[in-house]
Formats: structure tokens, sequence, C-alpha cells
């Protein structure tokens, strides 16, 4: 037979492992790699202050139509980037929310780009005509190469994930998975913008 202070001291060990399991869990933007090879999110936000920002993101390639797209024609302004794919059913869900934040943008202030993985050109354009989505894409394809350039900020194939940079090219913030809501993404982009330097 148990005895009962040591039924006590168990059930409150399992408790405190569970708390710091749940803890962990929330300080971790990620929910774990799905069955469809990416990595899902659940939304978090990651605010990066000024200090910890480090180097400036670099990332040139050509958009989906073939023609060349730079990060650092943008420098100056607040640049929110999306990863997205046709492919990604949650791409889906908040592409009207991020087509509604980009047409907001004062372009004077900040731009939108994307970072389109694991389509062909084609199929990435479909989408973007099917939204009617007014920014361009990095076409990434199958190479995981943009990733790279965000320094370990964003997990690999962590799809969708929206970055706001800062006008210097550093990553500000990071939302892993869907957007809260288009509220919530165009005030995290007047944030960053409306940072001194």
């Amino acid at each position: 037979m148990n005895h009962p202070a040591a039924l006590l001291l168990r059930r409150t060990t399992a408790a405190v492992a569970a708390a710091c399991l749940l803890a962990l869990s929330g300080c971790s933007s990620l929910e774990g790699t799905s069955d469809k090879g990416y990595v899902t999110g659940n939304g978090a936000i990651t605010e990066v202050r000024a200090e910890d920002r480090g180097k400036p993101v670099e990332l040139d390639g050509k958009d989906l139509k073939g023609q060349p797209l730079s990060l650092a024609d943008h420098r100056g302004k607040v640049v929110a980037i999306n990863f997205w794919g046709d492919w990604c059913s949650e791409c889906h869900a908040e592409a009207r929310e991020i087509v509604e934040v980009a047409k907001g943008l004062d372009p004077d202030e900040a731009v939108f780009l994307g970072i389109n993985t694991r389509d062909s050109p084609e199929t990435g354009q479909s989408y973007e005509r099917e939204f009617d989505v007014p920014f361009p894409s990095f076409h990434d394809g199958q190479t995981g190469r943009s990733w790279l350039a965000f320094n370990g900020k964003v997990p690999v194939y962590a799809t969708p994930s929206t970055v706001v940079l800062d006008r210097k090219g550093r990553v500000a913030a990071v939302i892993l998975g869907v957007i809260p809501s288009a509220l919530t993404l165009s005030s995290l982009i007047e944030q960053v913008a409306a940072e001194d330097g």
C-alpha cells in the first residue's frame, strides 16, 4: 500500500512536470512537423529587441515571373515577408487577411513581399491570381535557400510564417503559423515603422 504522503509527492511532481512541459511548449512557437512535410505553427509572435537583431537579411532571387527581386532594394522601409505555398491549406486560410494588410500599407513606409515554397512558378501565379496578391514573391521552389537567409529566426519549412524586417533589414518580429488577424499584423508593422532609426 502506498503512503498518502508519497502519493501526494508523486502527484505534485507529475503536476509540476506537466506544467513545465506546458510552459516550454508555450515558449516554443512550433507545434511540430505535420504529416505534410512542413512545420506547423500556432500563430505565436516573437518580437526581437533592436539590440538583438543582428545583421540585415540578405536575399536575392527571382520572382514567380522570373524577374529579379532583392531585399536590399527596400532598405529604409519596413518589409513584411510572408512564406507561403499553394499546397499549404493554412496559407489559403490567411491569404485574404495578408492581402488586406499588404493593400493597406503606406508604400513610403512599408512594403510586403512573399517567399513562395515548393510550388512551380505557374502554380504560384495561379494562387496570386486567386487571392489578388498585390506583391511579388521570391520563388524558392524546392531549395529551402530562403530560410537560410533568416539566420535561424524562421525554422526551415515553417509555412506559413510572416516576418517583419526593420528599416535596416533586420528581423524585428516573426509570426509562425497563420497570422492571428490582419489588425495584429498591421499593428506589428506600424510598431516597427515607428521605431527611431
